[in-house]
């Protein structure tokens, strides 16, 4: 089980600035910058070249959310 996994899981804590039912959004625990928010999805794709047609529109939203956290 990943890290993420754990994450989503509740078996790890996690400092969240969003969540629905696609993504989570949370502050990482060892930022690289000032301010450093993590964005994953709630479906497991192990990496980028797994992703199927149908996860396109999740990373799309991951995206969308990305910039909407970034704002606030």
């Amino acid at each position: 089980m990943t890290i993420f996994a754990k994450i989503l899981a509740g078996d790890l804590p996690a400092d969240k600035v969003y969540e629905d039912d696609q993504v989570l959004a949370f502050r990482d625990i060892n930022p690289a910058a000032p301010t450093h928010v993590l964005v994953i999805p709630k479906k497991e794709i192990d990496r980028i070249e797994n992703m199927a047609p149908e996860d396109e529109g999740l990373i799309g939203h991951m995206v969308y959310v990305a910039t909407q956290v970034a704002k606030k």
